[in-house]
Order: structure tokens, then C-alpha cells, then sequence
């Protein structure tokens, strides 16, 4: 029992520490958009922190298709399947293509349209635009980059797509200074060189991430298994993750008409909402990482058969991502003024972000603890379809029509607006827990492919 134990610890932290560490770096990237276009204006700050909820829409579809490679390759890889890996990548590839094309299409052509959408200041929306037109090509590169990070990270290579992140960001962070305030002779661009930066910075990313899976990984893109899918992996895959996916994009989409409402709730509204996004995302960098570190140990345990090892670690990593998640919320409220010295907003925008990261810190509690176990641990074993109905109903027929009632038919203050608009995760949680206890997610993914392939 001992051994087991340690090598559960061994395996979790190695797996914890990098991904945590390259979830930091990534959520620096919208403090550095923050800090250094709200020094310029409140409103470029806005419009960027709107017009970054395309790239959020888009990362819901890639995120689906990423979770469902994890949830098989984790499987496939504690087995010693490589080939049945290069099937699913390949499959994964042509899911990727037509995301990556339709939404780089939107950013560039129709900025007016999406930006319009969040909010009607006419100055938001301005800079807005400028900041999608350019952004948009970075959506190809991290499309990709999203599912070769996917791979790396199931065969043995997260410590090196960390590294990569780590130089991506700061990449990003230099090339923030550069372009958003014009140093070197460069001209000043604003929230324009804000997207500049985060689309070079996402070639960077999408470079080092193919060229490690080309040289060092054993898994390989090859481009007969994304013309031709395999069949069965095109079953099982859509089976398990088609929920997962649809439960991704609901969710999301009701989570972006939150900053909808909000954003039609006034510009100071906007901003301190904005800095709360970005405080939320970097408290939570652990929280994502314990659930993508656990679905990757759980999944392996799973694949290979072992399915009481897997619900051991699975009880084992929920009781740490409720510790950790009262801990994330806690610092949040002892956080908060030093936040509100930090950033430079209108008296009333600091007001409402001082009470909106008091709120935040109960929030934090229920999305680690949500993520962990629906994003991590039921989809490790193919259980998917409850996070999808508990989103879907906790969303859309609480959250939005709550909070687009409170907002605009009984025109209640900014605050109480907000406080309706973060209960969602703590609404989750007696389901969740109640779910957990009867253990579907303990399934073997990949005995059920072999079952139906010698059928």
C-alpha cells in the first residue's frame, strides 16, 4: 500500500508541477494585456478582454477535441498502444481543421459583428476590431498547437511542451512591451500589439510543439489516418467525447453571455470584470492542472485494467482539489488589496472589482473542485454525459435567464447582477459530489474498443 502510494504521489507531482507551471505562464499572458493596455486606456483593456472571448469560444471546441485525445490516448498509452494512438491523432487532426478555418474566417472578416455582440461602446468596439483582425491568425497556430500539446503530454513529454510554453509566454509578455507601446522605433499599436504579440508568439508555440513530436516522440501525425479515419476509433471517439464537446460548447456559451451582460452593463462594469477574469484564470492554474495531471494517472490505471487503482487515485485526488480549492479561495480574499493598488481603474470600477473578488472567493472553491472531477476524473473514464446535463441545466435554465432578468428587466445593481452570475459552480456541487459516489467513471475505454474490433 505504501509503494502504491508513492508511486502515486511521484507520478501525480510530476505530472502537476509542470502542467501548473505552464497554466501559469499562459494566464500572464492576459495579466500582461491588462496591465499594460489599461496604462494606455481603460477601454483598450476592455475591448481586448471582450474580444478575447472569441479566442474562449474557440478554445472550448479545441479543448473538446483535446479531451477527448486525452481521455483514449491516456488509456491506449498505459496499454502500449502507439498505433491506435496515431489513428486518434489523426482523426483529431481532421476535427481540428475546419474549427481553426472558421473561426480564423470570422476574426478577420466579421470583427464588427463579434465585437458587437459584447458590448455597444462605440470606443470598445473600435479597438476591438483591431485587435480580432490580427488575432486571428493566431487561432491556426494554437488549433494545432492545442492537439500536438494534447499528444506530447500523454507519451511521456510534459516537462518539455512546459519548456515550450514557458518560452511562448515570454515571448508574448516581450513582445507585448514592444508592440503595445512602441519601443525600439516600433510604432505604437495598443491593443492592435497586443494581438501582433499573442499571434507571434502562437507560431512560436505551434513551431516547438511539432518540431519535438517530429524529432523525440515515438507517436507520429500520419496522414493516411487523417484521410482515412479508422472507423472504429471515429466511434468510440465520438461516443465518449460528442457529450463532452456538446457540454464544453453550452457551458461555454452561456459562461460568454455572462461577460455578455456584464459588458452591456456600463464600461466600469467591463473593466472590473475583466481584472476578475484574469485573477480568476491564475488561481485556478493549479486547479486545471489537477484535473488534466488526474485524468492522465486515472486514465492510465483505467487503460491498462487496473480499475480499483483508478478509483483509489480518483478519491485521492478529490480530497486534494477540495483542500486546494479552499486554499485558492482564501488568498483571493486576502488578495484583494493589493490587487486593487495594482491595476489603475475609476473609482467605480475599483468598487466593484473590490466586492467582485470577494465573491470570486467562493466561486474558485466550487470550479476546482467541478473541473477536477467532471473535467477530469469522469472524463478519464468515458463518463461525460453527466457534465453535460449538469452544465447545460445549471447554465441555461439558472444562470443566463437569471441573470439577464436581474440585469435587464428588474435593473438590479451591478453587484447583485454578479453575485447571481457566479453561483453556477456552488449550484453544482451536491449533484457532482452525489454522482461521484456511484463510480460509472470507473471504465476501461480501451477493452471496450478491443471488444467491439474482435466482434
Amino acid at each position: 500500500m505504501i509503494e502504491k502510494d508513492q508511486t502515486f504521489s511521484r507520478k501525480l507531482i510530476s505530472l502537476i508541477i509542470p502542467i501548473t507551471l505552464q497554466n501559469f505562464m499562459f494566464a500572464l499572458v492576459p495579466i500582461s494585456d491588462a496591465v499594460m493596455l489599461v496604462a494606455l486606456d481603460q477601454d483598450s483593456m476592455s475591448a481586448v478582454s471582450l474580444a478575447t472571448q472569441v479566442t474562449f469560444v474557440l478554445n472550448l471546441f479545441l479543448f473538446g477535441i483535446a479531451a477527448g485525445t486525452n481521455m483514449f490516448a491516456a488509456q491506449y498509452w498505459g496499454k502500449g498502444d502507439k498505433t491506435s494512438i496515431e489513428k486518434l491523432f489523426g482523426y483529431a487532426v481532421k476535427l481540428t481543421i475546419p474549427v481553426a478555418a472558421l473561426f480564423f474566417l470570422m476574426g478577420l472578416l466579421l470583427p464588427a459583428g463579434l465585437m458587437r455582440i459584447y458590448t455597444d461602446v462605440p470606443n470598445i468596439i473600435t479597438h476591438g476590431i483591431s485587435y480580432l483582425r490580427i488575432v486571428s491568425f493566431s487561432y491556426i497556430f494554437t488549433s494545432f498547437a492545442w492537439l500536438f500539446e494534447a499528444i506530447l503530454k500523454n507519451t511521456g513529454f510534459v516537462r518539455e511542451s512546459t519548456i515550450i510554453s514557458i518560452s511562448m509566454v515570454i515571448v508574448n509578455i516581450l513582445l507585448n512591451g514592444v508592440f503595445i507601446f512602441g519601443l525600439f522605433g516600433v510604432p505604437r499599436m495598443g491593443a492592435a500589439g497586443a494581438a501582433l504579440a499573442t499571434t507571434l508568439s502562437g507560431l512560436e508555440g505551434f513551431l516547438g510543439c511539432a518540431i519535438l513530436l517530429y524529432r523525440k516522440c515515438s507517436v507520429k501525425l500520419r496522414l493516411k489516418y487523417v484521410k482515412n479515419s479508422d472507423p472504429l476509433i471515429r466511434s468510440e471517439f465520438s461516443k465518449y467525447s460528442t457529450p463532452f464537446m456538446a457540454n464544453q460548447l453550452l457551458w461555454g456559451i452561456g459562461f460568454t453571455m455572462i461577460s455578455v451582460i456584464i459588458g452591456h452593463l456600463g464600461a466600469d462594469a467591463t473593466a472590473a470584470n475583466a481584472i476578475v477574469a484574469v485573477v480568476k484564470d491564475l488561481v485556478s492554474c493549479f486547479c486545471y492542472a489537477l484535473g488534466s495531471g488526474g485524468a492522465i494517472v486515472v486514465g492510465n490505471e483505467l487503460g491498462a485494467g487496473r480499475l480499483e487503482t483508478g478509483k483509489l487515485y480518483g478519491n485521492k485526488i478529490t480530497k486534494l482539489t477540495i483542500i486546494s480549492g479552499a486554499i485558492l479561495g482564501v488568498l483571493v480574499a486576502l488578495s484583494t488589496p493589493f490587487i486593487l493598488k495594482l491595476v489603475n481603474l475609476t473609482p467605480q470600477a475599483s468598487e466593484y472589482l473590490k466586492y467582485m473578488l470577494w465573491m470570486c472567493s467562493y466561486y474558485i472553491l466550487g470550479r476546482s473542485i467541478n473541473s477536477t472531477t467532471i473535467g477530469g476524473i469522469f472524463a478519464a473514464g468515458g463518463d461525460t454525459k453527466f457534465g453535460f446535463i449538469c452544465d447545460t441545466i445549471t447554465m441555461w435554465a439558472f444562470i443566463v435567464p437569471v441573470g439577464m432578468i436581474a440585469a435587464f428587466v428588474l435593473n438590479l445593481p451591478v453587484l447583485a447582477v454578479y453575485f447571481l452570475l457566479n453561483l453556477d459552480e456552488m449550484i453544482k456541487l451536491p449533484a457532482v459530489f452525489i454522482h461521484y459516489r456511484k463510480y460509472k467513471w470507473v471504465k476501461n475505454l480501451v477493452a471496450d474498443t478491443n471488444t467491439a474490433a474482435a466482434e
